[in-house]
């Protein structure tokens, strides 16, 4: 049934009700004929400020209808209110928009369709970033032998093969720019650790 129909079978109804339709409260195309009360005073001002809360400004960066400066905002906020005073509820308001500016109008999006990654890509990040983290510390725990035997190269070597402290390097120039480093680092004389000489 398109949005004419319904809103045409909607006046139908209540004419044949007896009821008398007053001026304006024809039901809005494509959201039908209003579920809720018919809201005043306190009630109005509130409902509009949350509801404007949840409708995006299409002309400011990010901002709400209710705390935008925009006349197009202002104007949204006239449209939420006068449909309260009317009688609609939020979901319906929120089609109404919805309807004429796209899914965009929502600051929160629904879930369905496409939107589910919106709500749920990052919480899948994160947890197959966690999981490929997780992966790699076990595995790199593992060392040599949980590789299968390769890497052997990068295994720590034994306290016996390990160079002694006063070692130097057998390249004349590298030699003495360790003893140059000992030197101005640990104070020892000519960069040989004082108990060598003993």
């Amino acid at each position: 049934m398109t949005p004419a129909a319904s809103a045409l079978a909607g006046i139908l109804a209540l004419a044949s009700s007896g009821q008398q339709i007053p001026p304006g409260a024809a039901p809005a195309a494509g959201i039908g004929a209003p579920k809720g009360p018919q809201l005043s005073g306190p009630e109005l001002d509130k409902r509009t400020d949350d509801i404007g809360a949840l409708l995006r400004c299409p002309v400011c960066q990010g901002l709400s209808v209710a705390d935008s400066p925009a006349t197009m905002a202002r104007n949204m906020k006239a449209e939420v209110r006068e449909k309260l005073a009317k009688g609609y509820d939020q979901e319906q308001i929120l089609a109404y928009f919805e309807r004429s500016y796209g899914e965009f109008v929502r600051l929160e999006p629904p879930m369905r369709g496409v939107n589910w990654l919106v709500w749920f890509g990052p919480v899948a990040g994160l947890l197959a970033g966690g999981a490929v983290i997780a992966w790699a510390m076990k595995r790199s725990r593992g060392g040599p032998a949980a590789a299968g035997g390769r890497d052997v190269a990068f295994a720590a070597p034994a306290a016996s093969e390990l160079p002694s402290r006063d070692t130097v390097p057998a390249d004349p120039k590298l030699a003495a720019a360790v003893r140059r480093v000992r030197m101005l680092a640990y104070g020892w004389p000519q960069g040989f650790s004082p108990k060598a000489g003993s």
